[in-house]
């Protein structure tokens, strides 16, 4: 879970692009031995929320499920993306309006 904590982190650092500009204007994160979720927002309108959970805990099986969103403004068009996923023992799952389908 450590692990999820520095991600969580380090996401909203990234979030912010390095621009001095983008300021974090939420954060929140709840973090347990089982689970966790977070949401992070910045000023520029770059927004995540997640929340996973431990499955088959204990088993040979055991995986973390994380379902979760983010979207971002395009700084030329200033339309706004939003992509919805899911990462579990299939993978990256990503769905969004702009994002091809197969």
């Amino acid at each position: 879970m450590k692990f999820i904590i520095v991600f969580a982190a380090l996401f909203a650092v990234a979030m912010a692009g390095g621009n001095p500009d983008v300021q974090i204007v939420k954060l929140e994160s709840d973090v347990g031995p089982e689970s966790f979720q977070y949401t992070a927002e910045t000023s520029d309108g770059t927004y995540e929320t997640a929340a996973g959970h431990l499955e088959n805990a204990g088993s040979e099986h055991e995986a973390i499920k994380v379902t979760g969103s983010y979207s971002w403004v395009d700084e030329k068009t200033g339309e706004k993306f939003t992509v919805e996923y899911v990462a579990d023992e299939n993978g990256y799952q990503p769905k969004g309006a702009h994002l091809p389908v197969a």
